[in-house]
């Protein structure tokens, strides 16, 4: 007889957790990469700074990564695998670029920092173990 084995509720959540969010960050991703794009003088460079690059440049970054942030999303609350750790890797991609662009958009740029650690915290949280209660 084949024993029924359910997931934790709390690894559940968890992936819940951070593959909503992963969709919410995504999205802003891409909005802040179209405005970059369409709209060059939104965003300004203050003082200089070791890696200022052109806002329309930017906008191709944010948009692309917003792009794949919602599709490994989508891959983590469809509950795979790999969804999960393409989402660690997204989310410290998109943890970086925002890093990057600190100098245009400051405290827009430490919010989504600060999401894309959430997420990663989620997705990290539990481990083989954990993910099915026998």
């Amino acid at each position: 007889m084949e024993t029924l084995q359910r997931r934790s509720p709390w690894v559940t959540g968890f992936a819940m957790f951070a593959g909503s969010m992963m969709l919410v960050v995504g999205i802003f991703q891409i909005v802040v990469g179209l405005t970059a794009i369409f709209e060059r003088t939104f965003y300004i460079l203050t003082g200089d700074y070791l890696f200022g690059f052109n806002v329309t440049t930017w906008g191709w970054v944010h948009l692309a990564l917003g792009i794949l942030v919602v599709l490994g999303g989508g891959a983590v609350l469809a509950g795979r695998l790999w969804g999960r750790v393409l989402g660690i890797v997204l989310a410290s991609l998109s943890a970086i670029a925002n890093f990057l662009f600190l100098p245009y958009y400051p405290l827009w740029s430490m919010l989504i920092i600060g999401a894309d650690i959430a997420v990663i915290w989620a997705l990290t949280r539990y481990g083989r173990d954990e993910a099915v209660l026998s």
